[in-house]
């Protein structure tokens, strides 16, 4: 494993180790909480010998993700028991429809604007984030956000989770774009470890087709105006990096027929079965060709297009896409 993630590991551990010390002076020496420290102590004695991380059985690494959310554990994913596996599947069967449930309305139509969006995991459960959030004072102002968290599986779509519910306590604040991503930023330092971040664009969009946008690291969204797609490149670093970092958001005007599309990199780094990513030039020939049709027409060409693309290479990653338009004015 990574340095950091060791680093973070063994203070994990020494932390558990003190608090189960504790727990054992206070209420005796339980069974449950005596096999618990000897799990812990056997864990830093592989530390100590160089054994940590790796399976008991193929000797292998042992997933690091798993690691970081588990730091007991001595099999990978090959070598669970049977009924280590249906667990496990139970788990993942609930994680997925936890996060179906955050996820908001597929279609957004509010005072001249329409918003759509693709949200396909990898596995049981994504790290991309994307929401869509009305005003609820009949304004026509919403929010449109969407994210990519490190990693994938379990331990990312939890930190997705994580995000998604600070996101949503800070939009009460009243905060512009880049406030807002810098007070989510230094609340997301506090909560992961060093080697966790995630890139963010946060966007508030106006009835009168004004859009104030923060990057923090992410894909450059795609600017639909006119003739012309350009792309909007990151205003500043992912969040979870530095915990004082300093963001910029950028405005635009949009009239009747103008529009952004925003992706993750797993629809962009796609790839075929020779390896060709999908790539940022031809999503933007998509959405060149497509830049007059209504948001949903125009996610499905894309997504047909990467399907063409990809054959029958399977997801290398969660895919997120969405897209958004000024179909009128107010």
């Amino acid at each position: 494993m990574a340095t950091i993630e060791s680093d973070y590991l063994h203070q994990e551990l020494n932390l558990r180790r003190s608090r189960l010390e504790e727990a054992i002076q206070s209420h005796g020496e339980e069974p449950r909480l005596v096999s618990l420290l000897e799990e812990v102590d056997a864990a830093l004695q592989r530390m100590t010998q160089g054994s940590f991380g790796v399976c008991d059985v193929c000797h292998e690494p042992v997933e690091a993700e798993r690691l970081l959310r588990d730091p007991l554990l001595r099999t990978c994913l090959d070598h669970l028991t049977a009924e280590e596996r249906r667990a496990l599947q139970e788990d993942l069967d609930l994680a997925a429809r936890i996060q179906t449930g955050l996820l908001p309305r597929r279609d957004l139509g509010i005072k001249g604007w329409e918003a759509t969006f693709h949200y396909e995991p990898a596995g049981s459960v994504s790290g991309d984030y994307c929401d869509l959030i009305p005003e609820g004072n009949g304004s026509g102002e919403f929010t449109f956000l969407i994210g990519d968290v490190v990693g994938k599986g379990v331990a990312a779509s939890m930190m997705m989770a994580g995000l998604r519910a600070t996101l949503r306590t800070l939009l009460g604040s009243g905060l512009p774009a880049a406030g807002l991503v810098e007070r989510a930023n230094a609340l997301f330092c506090e909560g992961i470890s060093a080697s966790q971040f995630a890139t963010l664009v946060c966007g508030r969009a106006s009835a009168s087709g004004t859009v104030e946008i923060c990057n923090a690291g992410h894909c450059p969204p795609l600017l639909c105006r006119g003739r012309e797609v350009t792309p909007l490149p990151a205003t500043g670093l992912p969040i979870g990096l530095f915990c004082r970092s300093v963001y910029e958001s950028r405005t635009i005007d949009l009239a009747p027929g103008d529009g952004i599309v925003l992706y993750t990199d797993g629809l962009s780094e796609a790839r075929n079965g020779s390896g060709d990513d999908y790539g940022v030039g031809r999503l933007t020939r998509m959405v060149e060709a497509h830049r007059g049709d209504p948001p949903r027409s125009l996610v499905a060409a894309c997504l047909e297009d990467l399907g063409a693309f990809r054959g029958a290479s399977r997801p290398n990653d969660d895919l997120t896409l969405l897209a958004i338009r000024r179909s009128s004015m107010s």
